[in-house]
């Protein structure tokens, strides 16, 4: 190898160390920006985390609040959570759940299927104090931690009301009322709160079993209020309640950049 050729890949290999070691040092904790809570004790902030949930959703409304006429369909989400204070996370949620029941009055005889999509964000509180959040990167995280959930969000809810006492399947097909309103899907404004358990598994990876009740803007979550359909006599309800929903499900948090 000439000198010619060689000063270059010198300068080259220079430059990549430089940057790599530049790289290191600005994603190293103590070159991060710091913060102190009101005691005074360190941390930073930090790290986000994905989240993947599975469990099943559950309807309260006109229809039934009963768990034995309940049709219980699929929740699922997907979401993003940070760590921006030891007791405090702030994060944001998509969620597709089924919803269905029968009616508790057998004379009335109706019911409903319905699917939804649901935005949410929202705020987590960890009571409990966590050491791993104030010695990042040498710190152990708490095994166990509690939290509750407060957000708002916007639901589109898609419901299908009918006559009967069985949920829709392959082999059963009902005769679908006439809908109540011609603008499905619709929005509706939520306000989920919502309890939960994190189990750390490993440095990156946490499993949480949370369970959360969704108060909302509308009593048509099932297709059946007081409103009076065009050609109809009356309306499929005396309530003017509004539908509510609940979610349970076991979630997934993983954390990519965690250190």
């Amino acid at each position: 190898m000439t000198l010619r050729s060689f000063l270059p890949a010198a300068a080259l290999l220079l430059t990549t160390a430089a940057t790599h070691s530049a790289l290191a040092q600005s994603l190293s904790p103590e070159r991060r920006p710091r913060h102190y809570d009101k005691q005074g004790r360190l941390y930073y902030k930090g790290p986000v985390r994905f989240t993947l949930g599975g469990g099943v959703g559950y309807y309260n409304g006109d229809l039934t609040s009963r768990l034995g006429d309940q049709f219980l369909g699929p929740s699922l989400s997907a979401g993003l959570l940070y760590q921006f204070h030891p007791h405090w996370q702030v994060g944001g949620e998509v969620s597709y759940l089924q919803l269905g029941a029968k009616d508790y009055l057998p004379e009335r005889g109706l019911a409903f299927q319905g699917k939804n999509g649901v935005g949410t964000a929202f705020v987590r509180w960890e009571p409990l104090t966590d050491p791993g959040a104030y010695s990042l990167p040498a710190g152990q995280s708490a095994l166990i931690k509690p939290y509750l959930k407060v957000g708002v969000g916007l639901a589109l809810y898609s419901p299908k009301a009918y006559r009967g006492t069985e949920r829709p399947s392959g082999n059963l097909t009902p005769a679908y009322l006439k809908p109540e309103r011609y603008d499905y899907p619709a929005l509706a404004l939520t306000l989920p709160v919502g309890v939960g358990v994190t189990v750390r598994l490993t440095s990156r990876l946490n499993a949480s079993l949370e369970g959360s009740y969704s108060l909302t803007t509308t009593d048509q979550l099932d297709d059946i209020s007081t409103f009076i359909p065009t050609g109809s006599e009356s309306s499929r309800s005396a309530s003017s309640l509004n539908d509510n929903y609940g979610q349970l499900e076991l979630k997934l948090e993983y954390a990519p950049w965690a250190r």
